[in-house]
């Protein structure tokens, strides 16, 4: 924290800015592939990021999908799994839509290529329930916690495509642009509903309160 505090000194007062620790080994084991704990080194990155608007994308289901526990390190936010992220967003760009809405090896819905998502039918919020397939950030943990809190009804369950393509709405949460409408899957076009709105405004006030 006082390294990320000296860095922000560094930039004009009010200059949007994304904090990133990364950490890696330096060297590797006898066998190669295996990092020598003892070789870690770590750095922290700050840089200008405005964040993104909350005016709504497109997503389209992707063809590519989130391994398991067993064959790639998903419960961590780690550099290997974003080559899979990037073609999965690859292909939905050459399909005209912002971002991919990623299965299981199941063919369940995990999440986006670049974040968490939700949706709400009737005034109850859906999220796919954490199976080991995909990291759930803190920033979806967080808004479960304010809307539950604050009397909504949020359902981490099982999920399909088809369950997202009925939604009433759909929002995504994440850690670079926080709450944000999804205001387009496939051919069918969403407005930003009550529960998004509702999840934006809880998080801002938490986000600036003491």
């Amino acid at each position: 924290m006082k390294l990320a505090q000296e860095g922000i000194t560094r930039f004009e007062k009010g200059t949007p800015l994304y904090i990133r620790p990364m950490y890696w080994a330096e060297k590797g084991g006898p066998w190669v592939q295996e990092p020598d704990p003892e070789s870690t080194r770590w750095c922290l990155v700050i840089f200008e990021a405005p964040m993104r608007q909350p005016t709504g994308f497109s997503v389209t289901l992707s063809s590519f999908r989130r391994p398991t526990l067993e064959s790639m390190p998903v419960d961590a936010k780690a550099g290997c799994l974003y080559p899979n992220n990037a073609r999965a967003i690859f292909e939905a760009r050459s399909r005209g839509f912002d971002n991919a809405v990623m299965c299981d090896m199941l063919g369940n819905i995990a999440e986006l290529a670049t974040s968490n998502i939700f949706m709400a039918k009737e005034g109850i919020i859906y999220t796919p329930a954490p199976n080991g397939t995909f990291l759930a950030g803190i920033t979806r943990q967080r808004v479960i916690q304010l809307l539950r809190k604050d009397g909504a009804t949020v359902v981490e369950k099982t999920l399909r495509y088809a369950d997202f393509c009925a939604a009433d709405e759909i929002f995504a949460t994440g850690n670079y642009s926080k709450v944000v409408p999804i205001t387009r899957i496939e051919d069918r076009v969403l407005q930003p509903g009550p529960q998004y709105t509702r999840a934006r405004q809880l998080y801002w006030a938490f986000a600036h309160s003491k």
